[in-house]
């Protein structure tokens, strides 16, 4: 068996490392687009990986081999198949493709209760005020996408801290990074070594996020101190929310609070590094798909009589 079929399951223990030095040469926005394709092309790698090896166990049972009208001998003469492999990444898959419906379902229940809880206190878009004294703040998707914030955390916060907190749940509704949350989030059930990954990805939302808050107030600083509070005054919304309080806050607050010199040539070649990593991992993938079926073909060629 061929070290190169096993690339797209090892490959994310080299990509995380890549991306924690993406994110800081990057620009946000752009880091989160590479960030999460990346995370999306690795996890479809790895699945269509083990899919693959738990197949080609199965070409080797007499009726899959009957349906399919090809030779077992055949493909065990041309191909050596590891049968214990095969049924392994046979019974991984499966697992994840169970913690991969379980995760798809809990999205959906959870944003269905949210929505409710929220039209309990306004059905109409835009910011939703929560009575009570326990600092909450967080952008919810549904009904054209609302926020939620609570009278605890606007006391917490001085007028402009207020404006650049709304300013920064806003960006996450108007740039629509509920539908990156939920890429980054699926990918890593299907490949659990892929959350450091998807935890830069996230990283990169947040950041996205206060730059765009920035350039709304006009002034880094007060955003780093609406972060800054929010995070010390409040908690993350438990489930899929985006929220200011969201992420490595004091890395936030420093990348805030610190010009930014973002040199070229590092960027791209770090962004290089980490799409090449991507990129490796899609090309060996569909390489063993390509075998496969070569294999496949030439079973059923001499399985034809005559």
């Amino acid at each position: 068996m061929e070290f190169d079929v096993w690339v797209p399951l090892l490959l994310p223990l080299a990509a995380w490392p890549l991306a924690r030095s993406v994110a800081p040469k990057l620009a946000p926005r752009e880091a989160s687009w590479l960030l999460t394709a990346g995370c999306l092309v690795l996890a479809a790698g790895s699945t269509l990986t083990l899919a693959l090896q738990a197949f080609g166990g199965m070409t080797l049972i007499p009726a899959v081999a009957r349906a399919g009208h090809w030779s077992p001998q055949v493909l065990r003469g041309q191909d050596p198949i590891n049968i214990p492999v095969s049924i392994g990444c046979g019974v991984l898959l499966a697992g994840l493709a169970v913690t991969f419906v379980r995760t798809a379902l809990g999205y959906t229940r959870w944003i269905r209760a949210l929505t409710r809880e929220l039209d309990e206190h306004s059905r109409e878009p835009g910011v939703v005020i929560l009575p009570g004294a326990e600092p909450v703040a967080f952008a919810a998707p549904g009904r054209g996408g609302r926020i939620a914030v609570s009278t605890g955390m606007l006391s917490a916060l001085s007028p402009r801290e207020r404006t650049a907190l709304l300013a920064h749940e806003r960006a996450h509704l108007r740039l629509r990074h509920h539908h990156f949350l939920v890429a980054v989030t699926l990918a890593a059930t299907l490949n659990p070594l892929l959350r450091p990954l998807c935890a830069a990805a996230r990283f990169s939302l947040e950041r996205w996020a206060d730059e765009a808050a920035a350039r709304h107030v006009g002034d880094r600083t007060v955003v780093a101190h609406s972060v800054a509070k929010a995070a010390l005054a409040g908690h993350s919304r438990p489930g899929f929310a985006l929220a200011a309080t969201g992420g490595p806050v004091p890395r936030r607050v420093t990348a805030l609070l610190t010009t930014q010199r973002r040199r070229l040539p590092a960027a791209l070649l770090a962004a290089a590094l980490l799409f090449g990593t991507t990129a490796w991992s899609a090309v060996t993938s569909l390489d063993s798909m390509t075998d496969l079926h070569s294999t496949i073909e030439s079973a059923q060629a001499e399985h034809q009589p005559g």
